[in-house]
This record gives structure tokens, sequence and C-alpha cells, in this order.
């Protein structure tokens, strides 16, 4: 819906993604434990579906890089002049 608001080179989707095993390994607030006992109701990826993006202008793989290699590349591909051809 966002997509068909905007203008084509006035947005721009960005998919960070990160397995749900990775999630949860990564969670220091323990909300995905929580969420598993059925104490957090309505939680993405546990009770809640999740659907990644079908067509995300960029993606990142949070396995493959670092924070602050995936910020690097998401500037790269805005300051370049992003062209949703790529």
């Amino acid at each position: 819906m966002a997509r068909e608001l905007m203008g084509e080179r006035e947005f721009v989707e960005v998919f960070i993604d990160t397995p749900l095993a990775e999630a949860e390994k990564r969670d220091v607030k323990g909300l995905y434990k929580k969420a598993r006992a059925g104490e957090l109701k309505n939680f993405t990826g546990i009770d809640s579906p999740y659907e990644p993006p079908e067509n995300a202008e960029i993606v990142i793989d949070t396995t493959k890089v670092s924070p602050d290699q995936a910020a690097e590349q998401i500037f790269a591909r805005l300051e370049g002049g992003f062209d949703p051809g790529i």
C-alpha cells in the first residue's frame, strides 16, 4: 500500500532478512521466549504470520553482513541514485 501511495523513485523497500532461529538467538529482551510460552499474543513469526516482501529493492541477509555493513549497503544504493531496475 505504501508503494502505491508514493512515486516509483520515492519508495524503496528494504528487506532485512533474518531467519526466525537467528532472530531468537539474538533476542536480548526474551520476547521470542515469552511469545513461545504464550505470554505475548500476535507475535510476528510465532503465532502471527510473517510474509516477506515479494519485490524488495534491497535485501540484506543479516547472517552474512554486520549491521554496519548492512547500513553501508543501503546508503550506497540510495546515494548512487537508486534505480528500481537494479
